[in-house]
């Protein structure tokens, strides 16, 4: 199996920013250009970039489209969502050149209508977020760019999707996120038991090439950077080498 190293850049207003464990309150900005970012990636030699739009992940619109739009044409494939919330949403993002959609909030709400999509479209073409966070031993999921209880668990809808076809599954450890300290082997692990067919890509808390490899030892399908990458603390080209 492959094993993809996909860098991320996360927009706010137009800007790259990272935000602590989701919370829109405790925001780093970072003074680079999203599309001279998105070219220094490309250059490194990733095949891939995650690009979340956390204004529209909050208020369920495409709120940064135009750059989502103006990244696509970067020579990068672009893995792209937040504030997807219907199928003109998705229509919009592939019609914009993003080769894979991200849903998240609507995949957690409304599954149903989401394993129509992944027929409609092909399930290659949407990548699921089941971002979650640990309350009390369970993982839960969150909505609306993290701010939302919802009732659904990572252990009720992994399976569910892996049975309706879906291919990629994006994970977050919410309370790791953006924290630098170390990926949540336990949860992928757990995940690949709960649904060892899905193209699993962790996501929170990598910090360095051992978080890397670490993670690639667990047979899960990529692994997505972010602060780590911005801070300098991780070289691309060593990642994708390892």
């Amino acid at each position: 199996m492959n094993f993809d190293i996909i860098p991320a850049i996360d927009l706010r207003a137009g800007n790259v920013v990272r935000l602590r464990q989701g919370d829109y309150s405790q925001q780093t900005s970072y003074r680079v250009d999203p599309l001279r970012l998105a070219q220094d990636y490309a250059t490194a030699g990733a095949a891939w970039l995650h690009v979340v739009d956390l204004d529209g992940a909050r208020a369920g619109n495409l709120e940064n489209f135009r750059l989502i739009e103006a990244l696509a044409g970067t020579a990068i494939q672009l893995q792209a969502g937040g504030g997807v919330r219907s199928e003109d949403d998705v229509q919009r993002l592939f019609d914009a050149g993003v080769a894979r959609v991200v849903v998240g909030s609507v995949a957690v709400r409304e599954p149903e209508r989401v394993a129509e999509w992944l027929v409609r479209y092909g399930a290659g073409r949407l990548c699921i977020a089941l971002d979650t966070r640990d309350e009390n031993g369970v993982w839960r999921l969150p909505s609306d760019g993290w701010t939302q209880s919802e009732a659904p668990t990572l252990e009720t809808l992994a399976p569910r999707y892996a049975a309706a076809g879906a291919v990629h599954v994006l994970c977050t450890d919410i309370h790791r996120d953006g924290m630098l300290a170390g990926p949540n082997l336990g949860l992928y692990a757990h995940l690949r038991r709960l649904a060892p067919g899905l193209r699993v890509q962790a996501s929170g808390g990598v910090r360095d090439i051992a978080d890397v490899r670490a993670v690639r030892e667990l047979g899960v399908a990529g692994v997505v950077l972010g602060r780590s990458l911005l801070e300098g603390q991780l070289d691309l080209a060593e990642a994708l080498a390892c």
